[in-house]
């Protein structure tokens, strides 16, 4: 892949009932180029739109790929991936960083039957998660939208060091200051 290349990483830091989200523009050769912030309700169903209007207030035409930083932001908030590579009209890679069984049991777990079915018929429709290689282990990948290039390829072209993409492992950063400067402000504020 070409240098310059620019990605958005979306994730997230949460205190409360609300979610920090960041949105990081980074390049394949690690220049951080622009950020945008946003919330989520933490347990809510609202994480994908908060994810659009975080790409639209970025208002830039230069992103190739979207990373998401796992598929249930904010306590099981699905982010709806097809939709939002439809939206967008860009590739949604999503990130897990460890092997698991799936989150069914427990959305079952933490939902009342209503609830819970929502969340179950969303996560059942994400598409399956591979995983790649990296030098620091193995990261896990759900990737909508790509037509001639492999997740792989492209995750490792925007990874730097460990297990995190430069575009999620920047945004994280910020979304957890992000979210302690909103803490710490409204707790003041009382």
């Amino acid at each position: 892949m070409k240098r310059g290349v620019r990605a958005v990483g979306i994730a997230e830091s949460y205190t409360g009932e609300e979610s920090t989200l960041c949105a990081a523009v980074t390049t394949t050769d690690g220049v951080v180029d622009g950020f945008a912030f946003g919330r989520c309700t933490v347990g809510g169903m609202d994480a994908t739109t908060a994810i659009r209007e975080l790409y639209a207030r970025l208002d830039r035409e230069d992103i190739r790929y979207i990373f998401v930083s796992g598929v249930a932001l904010a306590w099981y908030n699905i982010v709806q991936l097809r939709t939002l590579a439809a939206d967008l009209d860009r590739p949604v890679l999503a990130l897990s960083y460890e092997a698991s069984d799936g989150l069914a049991d427990a959305i079952r777990e933490a939902f009342d039957e209503s609830e819970g079915a929502i969340r179950l018929a969303r996560f059942r429709v994400l598409p399956a998660r591979r995983p790649v290689e990296l030098d620091g282990g193995d990261i896990y990948v759900r990737a909508v939208g790509l037509e001639d290039e492999s997740p792989e390829s492209i995750v490792r072209a925007y990874t730097r060091a460990g297990l995190r993409p430069e575009p999620v492992r920047v945004a994280r950063l910020a979304a957890r200051a992000a979210d302690e400067y909103r803490t710490a402000t409204e707790s003041e504020s009382l």
